[in-house]
C-alpha cells in the first residue's frame, strides 16, 4: 500500500476516534453538544468517510479525494475557530434556538439522534482536558488533519 493510501486510512480512523470521544464525553460524561459541536461532528464524519472510500479508488483519485477531505477539515476548523471565539466571548450567541432546531431537523440527525442531535449550549463551560476546551482540541485535530491530508494531496511521487 503507498504511503497516500496510508495517510488517508490513519486519517479515517483519527477522525473515527474523535467521534468515538465525543460520544464517550456526551453519553458517559453527560457533556451535551452544542449545535457548533454537531457541525464540527458532521466534519469529522465527512472527513472520515471521503477518506475512507478515497483510499480504496484508484490512484487517479487520491488527489481530489484527499483534497475534498481537507476542505471538508478546513470548514470543520473554521467552525471550531468560531466556537473559540464564542467560548472566549460568552456573551456572543452561538444561534441556538434557529441552528438548534434546523440541525435536528436533517434527515441524519433523525436517524442517528445519539450522535447527531443538539441539545447543549455552546458557552456550557466543562472541564479542560490537558488545559484545553473541547472545541480548542477539535481545532488542533482538524488542523492536523488538512496538513496530513494536503501532504496526501501534494506530496511527490
Amino acid at each position: 500500500m503507498n504511503q497516500a493510501k496510508s495517510i488517508l486510512l490513519a486519517v479515517a480512523f483519527i477522525a473515527l476516534a474523535l467521534l468515538g470521544t465525543g460520544l464517550y464525553l456526551q453519553h458517559v460524561e453527560n457533556m451535551l453538544p452544542c449545535p457548533l459541536c454537531v457541525i464540527q461532528r458532521y466534519a469529522f464524519s465527512a472527513v472520515a468517510l471521503i477518506s475512507l472510500i478515497t483510499a480504496f479508488l484508484p490512484k487517479g483519485a487520491l488527489k481530489p479525494g484527499a483534497i475534498l477531505a481537507a476542505l471538508c477539515s478546513l470548514a470543520g476548523a473554521g467552525v471550531a475557530c468560531w466556537h473559540v471565539y464564542i467560548k472566549a466571548h460568552p456573551t456572543v450567541s452561538c444561534g441556538i434556538d434557529p441552528m438548534e432546531t434546523a440541525l435536528n431537523k436533517i434527515f441524519i440527525a433523525k436517524a442517528l439522534p445519539f450522535l447527531f442531535r443538539a441539545d447543549g449550549l455552546c458557552t456550557t463551560e466543562y472541564a479542560p482536558i490537558f488545559g484545553l476546551s473541547i472545541p480548542q482540541w477539535a481545532l488542533i485535530w482538524f488542523l492536523i488533519l488538512t496538513i496530513a491530508l494536503l501532504f496526501a494531496a501534494f506530496r511527490r511521487r
